[in-house]
């Protein structure tokens, strides 16, 4: 079902960018070939640009995970992920520095699963299938969540690029003053958001939805997701393009609803996860720079 109600105006939606030289690297993977906008320069500490084959990312060696992951997807590009069967690969990224980076031990009996940002069912190439793999592109994500509701999301999308190309912009926001981390780690997203534009109707939508059990999501504008978070995933948009809502697939869910399905129960919070210090009186922007701060700091 859909969220009735607004998620609290204080939440970051971690989509940060570099700069427009930089993305010039890889222009492919963005509308116009412009990456998203960066709101909050104090977040850009050892943030890392990675252009992959069929994806881009920027990467935070204080989150060890992606703050944000592009994608170009298209009919033809649909058609041929369809014809590739998926190898499971997941390691620690050969691009990041071994202190900035997740490790898979990070995840070893977390509770959480290693879920995709750019999603493995994407790929059209035995190297795009792998480098998918690379930690670099997951979050520490609720495994009903990854392997129900934001499956549909993936497929809904994926589905709509079939007949249309778009452009893709995924990424995870850090909610509240309870943030936790695997490990001391690799910090826990509160909230997932995946953003599309379709150049053709030039309109967009994302899908936002909890880091959690259930079948909770919302479809919003542009323009809220940037309001919410302080990052702009399409920048070049007007104002009044914003402020529409793309008719976004809804996600259909391949599980039973309701009481009596299939999930795992995951393990007690103390062992697997670590509680940040309290926020400070800066609001809750300067209490994330302060928390991400603090677990990039540690050994």
């Amino acid at each position: 079902m859909r969220l009735p109600n607004p998620f609290p105006a204080l939440v970051l939606l971690v989509l940060l960018v570099v700069s427009d030289a930089a993305a010039a690297a890889c222009p492919q993977h963005f509308f116009g070939g412009i990456v998203p906008a960066l709101a909050n320069p104090k977040l850009t500490p050892k943030t890392r640009q990675i252009c992959y084959t069929e994806f881009a990312l920027l990467h935070s060696g204080l989150t060890r995970t992606p703050l944000w992951v592009a994608e170009h997807l298209t009919p033809r590009r649909a058609s041929g992920a369809r014809a590739l069967n998926r190898v499971n690969n997941f390691h620690a990224d050969p691009n990041l520095p071994p202190d900035e980076r997740a490790e898979l031990s990070d995840y070893v009996r977390s509770g959480f699963d290693r879920g995709h940002m750019a999603p493995a069912g994407d790929m059209t190439t035995p190297q795009g299938m792998d480098e998918s793999f690379s930690l670099a592109n997951m979050v520490p994500q609720n495994s009903d969540n990854n392997r129900n509701l934001w499956e549909s999301i993936e497929r809904a999308v994926r589905d709509y690029s079939e007949r249309q190309e778009i452009y893709v912009v995924t990424g995870p926001l850090f909610q509240g003053d309870n943030l936790q981390a695997l490990k001391g780690r690799v910090l826990v997203p509160t909230h997932i958001a995946k953003a599309v534009f379709d150049p053709r109707l030039n309109a967009g939508a994302a899908y936002l939805t909890p880091n959690q059990e259930g079948d909770e999501y919302r479809i919003i504008s542009i323009a809220e997701l940037q309001q919410l978070s302080g990052i702009d995933p399409f920048p070049q948009l007007s104002p009044d393009i914003k402020q529409n809502i793309l008719n976004l697939p809804a996600p259909q869910l391949r599980r039973p609803k309701g009481p009596g399905r299939n999930t795992r129960r995951p393990p007690p919070q103390a062992d697997i996860q670590e509680q940040l210090p309290a926020p400070s009186q800066d609001g809750f922007i300067g209490s994330i720079l302060e928390a991400i701060d603090q677990f990039g700091r540690r050994p």
